[in-house]
């Protein structure tokens, strides 16, 4: 009789145990954290006066250009700089070739094709972009799931598309 009570109590903690790690879903935790990780970022450089995009993406000029406005399918000639929160380069072409892309065409992540589009030719920005206008949940090699990233980024040149 004992060892049905006992088969009886382990398929009930088992069914709970299953219900309770079923209901839980970590992603919610790595979401949370980076919000908060972004919310410390601000407040610890509230001296950067970022503008919030409808997007989620902080843009903030950092040296207006005087040249043409970026649109859609132009190629951008960029010199930038990405780091994570604490300021550590993951990635830079600063003393190398410019990057050179059509704009807002995919071959960037989200939030830095649309950081260009903001921006005129000699026109340089830091922008702070969060991981869903970056890498997703997923991140990319080194780069994690839900982080958000910074990017100093300068329009160097800009080739207009030809109108059709």
């Amino acid at each position: 009789m004992s060892n049905k009570i006992f088969k009886s109590i382990f398929t009930i903690a088992s069914v709970v145990l299953l219900i309770t790690a079923s209901s839980c879903d970590p992603s919610k935790k790595y979401a949370e954290d980076e919000k908060s990780a972004i919310s410390s970022y601000l407040l610890d450089n509230s001296s950067l006066k970022f503008e919030l995009k409808p997007s989620g993406l902080y843009f903030l000029e950092v040296a207006a250009g005087t040249g043409l406005q970026a649109e859609v399918h132009d190629t951008a000639y960029v010199i930038y700089k990405g780091m994570f929160l604490s300021g550590t380069s993951f990635d830079t072409n600063v003393g190398k070739d410019t990057l050179i892309f059509p704009v807002n065409e995919g071959w960037m992540i989200p939030g830095f094709d649309e950081s260009i589009t903001y921006m005129k030719v000699g026109g340089k920005a830091h922008v702070l972009i969060p991981s869903n206008l970056a890498y997703g949940p997923t991140g990319y090699y080194m780069i994690g799931g839900y982080t958000p990233l910074l990017y100093d980024i300068e329009l160097a040149r800009l080739v207009k598309t030809a109108a059709k």
